[in-house]
């Protein structure tokens, strides 16, 4: 089975709005962007939904965790409890926009890059990195179980500096 890797991240948002039903009209503007990228996924662009959308999407592809996010919203001025931070990613997730990578089954990322792709992750500086390999194959699957299928596979590779 063969995991690809897609070249931009405007491809990702478009594809996510496909799901939806509704292709969102992306102009390069961040905030213009968001506010479609929300009703695109059909979510109501708040006041709170667009700060938050702003900070995750109008740098390109992230990797950030909710209290990553909180912080930068914290930063900016943006009056928000981690809670809605964690209710916004969850939302955001839910409807396509973004995808959940978890690490460790301790901390979870969300990733803008919502394209299949896997990750490095940096265990020195608690980084996650795109694999950039779009030739990156698993060889062999287990059986799955009968009344299963295979919704998505995430494949993480922890790196440390060597000693």
């Amino acid at each position: 089975m063969s995991e690809n890797t897609a070249p931009h991240h405007d491809d990702d948002v478009h594809s996510a709005a496909l799901l939806s039903g509704r292709q969102p009209a992306l102009t390069g503007c961040p905030w213009h962007d968001v506010n479609e990228m929300l009703q695109s996924a059909g979510l109501r662009p708040t006041r709170q939904r667009m700060a938050l959308g702003w900070l995750l999407f109008g740098k390109g592809a992230r990797h950030l965790t909710a209290e990553m996010l909180y912080e930068e919203a914290t930063l900016a001025k943006v009056p928000v409890s981690l809670a809605t931070v964690y209710n916004t990613l969850n939302q955001l997730t839910d409807a396509g926009l973004l995808r959940q990578v978890s690490v460790d089954g301790t901390k979870t990322y969300f990733d803008t890059n919502v394209t299949t792709h896997h990750h490095y992750y940096l265990e020195n500086s608690h980084e996650l990195v795109d694999i950039e390999d779009p030739h990156l194959a698993l060889s062999k699957m287990p059986e799955v179980p009968e009344g299963y299928e295979i919704s998505r596979i995430d494949m993480v590779v922890r790196l440390r500096k060597k000693r």
